[in-house]
């Protein structure tokens, strides 16, 4: 068994329970859930789910970047909204963050996110 690596950066929310950021295992990085947090103020980018999940994705940019990891390396995502009529809006945002590998991709809708969240994202990506 290869030996886990914790991955944690300030450009990023900090974990709000007893989890990492990411974990990288195996020639993975399994990066937690992504609120739309703002890292600088600890609060959402806005009340909207356009506000929340762009933030959400530019959280899951960071945590990537500080491996040296970008969309590109990304495999899977699973993406959870709380409203699944805004799935067309999703599909518009995550469009200009993913635009030349396309991971695979789950979308749930959920009835609620923590800290009333309207969206969250995780991710795994190859190393």
């Amino acid at each position: 068994m290869s030996k886990l690596k914790v991955i944690s950066t300030k450009s990023a929310p900090a974990a709000v329970g007893p989890y990492s950021q990411a974990i990288m295992a195996n020639g993975f990085v399994f990066v937690s859930g992504q609120l739309g947090i703002d890292p600088k103020t600890g609060n959402f980018a806005g009340e909207d789910t356009r506000s929340q999940f762009d933030q959400a994705l530019q959280n899951l940019k960071s945590i990537l970047n500080s491996e040296n990891l970008d969309f590109d390396s990304v495999v899977k995502t699973t993406v959870f909204l709380t409203d699944m009529s805004e799935f067309s809006l999703i599909n518009e945002i995550y469009a200009n963050y993913f635009q030349t590998t396309l991971p695979a991709r789950s979308a749930i809708e959920i009835s609620k996110l923590p800290k009333g969240a309207r969206v969250e994202i995780e991710a795994i990506a190859s190393i």
